[in-house]
């Protein structure tokens, strides 16, 4: 099966399990996934994620993080450049998400990056999505 937005596919995927209240997820592993998944480990969305070696496609799986009342711990995930419209933002126009309460991951000249560390680094690059 072909994925035209993967990014797009696994914000899909993460919020779909949110909502049913799973414990993990799964979907095929690129680099660009990983780093995402990364970066929300980092940022506490996530417990943990793992990629598992399989042929023809690997796969990534991702622990998923809930609260004690059993609340998600990603209330919105929205994927802001797609495809069709791409989004590029200067070192001084990466947006802050929910007045710092969120994070914005962007895809930077040094690899993916959350919005935070791309400020505190001095570089822009494209928006892929924004979490909170």
């Amino acid at each position: 099966m072909t994925i035209n937005d993967p990014i797009a596919d696994m914000l899909t995927r993460i919020r779909n399990a949110g909502m049913a209240r799973q414990t993990e997820t799964s979907m095929p592993s690129t680099k660009l996934l990983v780093a995402i998944a990364r970066i929300l480990k980092q940022e506490g969305y996530i417990h943990d994620f793992r990629v598992e070696e399989r042929r023809p496609v690997s796969v990534l799986t991702i622990d998923l993080k809930y609260g004690s009342n059993r609340a998600h711990a990603i209330r919105e995930v929205k994927r802001v450049s797609k495809p069709g419209l791409r989004v590029y933002a200067g070192k001084g126009e990466i947006p802050t998400v929910r007045s710092g309460l969120g994070i914005s991951i962007v895809s930077t000249s040094q690899g993916v990056l959350s919005g935070h560390e791309a400020r505190h680094r001095g570089i822009g690059g494209e928006i892929l999505c924004t979490v909170w």
